[in-house]
């Protein structure tokens, strides 16, 4: 079989490069899990008519016909636990199937083959989301692999090893998607390439297309957060304007002073965002246009938009995060909403102005609990100072 080829390698190394460059940023959202699964696909070879000819050579045999079969269905089944968000550990039993040749020879004869690969992968497996359900993989990994050759000739070809086999640990490597229909049922498609010994001395690779099944065991809670309901916060009434008492006569009545008023209102960042997102959903703008609607009329001074975080995830990522939603919204109340955008700041504050205590919300690993708990914390206030 031929030498391996470099483009191969370079995108799989690619692949696992992004998922471990972009694994900083995207926090892990649930506990590991074990899972389980099986595939099937179609697996190629590249047998080396040029070595085989040149062999029957050497014992005074000149090629005069070669027929090959490159092509079988191969099958794996696999095991693995989720680390995080990002990697896990995967074992596996492969079997790659069968691959044959026919040689014909002057003198007269004939030189039949076939090859046949199974056995057993250790794989660190990067994943990289790239929507909420769909996520990009790459592999690589060792393999501990038996080959096993028949070789059979008639005529004037002589067969002295009929059955060679040989056991040789080798590498392989692949990438492919990654879709989860639920979180109990994922489905893959991958392309790998296997490294192998033949048992004759040659080494080559056999390549894998493949769609498998994944079934995760005991996963407690989705790589996207509960997504709240819209909640809107009904602003409290405008207090009835405060008047200096006029002076008495013959002094002229002064002019009434407006006291301006400050309110804020707090939306939950479940019901403006998608998970990890900073992009306003319908329901959100739906919330937004209300809050708009409801101080139409209002003479503003100055309009604050702040953006919050729960604790989960590294400062400086929720600080990026918050600072972006909170643009979102400055910008939406802008370009939708009327407001003077002079008027308008956005602070992105992260995770240093939480609503709930720690003591309530106890924990550092992202449950389904500590996470419900912290709901609070995930939010956008809008200060808004200005009189009617």
């Amino acid at each position: 079989m031929t030498q391996a080829n470099s483009t191969w390698r370079l995108l799989a190394l690619a692949a696992l490069g992004v998922t471990t460059a972009t694994s900083a940023l995207a926090q892990a959202q649930e506990s590991g899990y074990f899972y389980g699964g099986l595939g099937v696909g179609q697996t190629r070879a590249k047998i080396d008519e040029a070595r085989i000819s040149a062999g029957l050579l050497g014992s005074g045999l000149t090629t005069s016909g070669f027929a090959r079969d490159e092509k079988d269905t191969g099958y794996k089944v696999f095991g693995g636990y989720q680390l995080s968000r990002n990697f896990a550990l995967e074992l596996g039993v492969f079997d790659l199937g069968k691959f044959k040749f026919n040689a014909t020879t002057v003198p007269a004869g004939m030189l039949n083959g076939q090859l046949k690969v199974q056995g057993v992968n250790l794989d660190l497996v990067g994943t990289l989301p790239l929507t909420e359900r769909l996520s990009l993989l790459g592999r690589i990994g060792g393999t501990s692999a038996r080959t096993r050759d028949q070789f059979t000739g008639t005529g004037a070809v002589a067969v002295l090893n009929p059955s060679p086999h040989q056991r040789a640990n080798n590498y392989k490597f692949g990438g492919g998607l990654q879709y989860e229909i639920s979180p109990a049922f994922l489905v893959r498609g991958e392309a790998e390439r296997y490294r192998i010994n033949d048992a004759v001395g040659n080494r080559g690779d056999v390549n894998m297309f493949s769609v498998s099944l994944v079934f995760p065991f005991g996963r407690t809670v989705n790589t996207a957060r509960p997504v709240a309901a819209a909640t809107y916060v009904e602003p409290a009434p405008m207090p009835a304007p405060v008047i200096v008492a006029a002076a008495p006569p013959p002094a002229p009545m002064p002019v009434p002073v407006i006291a301006p008023e400050r309110r804020r209102v707090s939306f939950s960042a479940e019901s403006l965002f998608g998970f990890d997102q900073s992009a306003i959903k319908p329901e959100g703008r739906a919330a937004l246009d209300k809050f708009a609607s409801d101080t139409r009329g209002t003479q503003f001074e100055v309009i604050v938009v702040e953006g919050h975080t729960d604790r989960l995830g590294t400062p400086a990522y929720n600080q990026k995060l918050s600072q972006r939603r909170a643009d979102a919204v400055k910008d939406y109340l802008v370009s939708s909403g009327g407001f003077d955008a002079n008027k308008v700041t956005a602070n992105g504050k992260g995770e240093s102005s939480p609503v709930t205590a720690t003591a309530d919300c106890k924990g550092g690993k992202p449950t389904a609990k500590l996470i419900a708990c912290l709901q609070p914390d995930r939010r956008v206030d809008i200060e808004v100072t200005g009189t009617r």
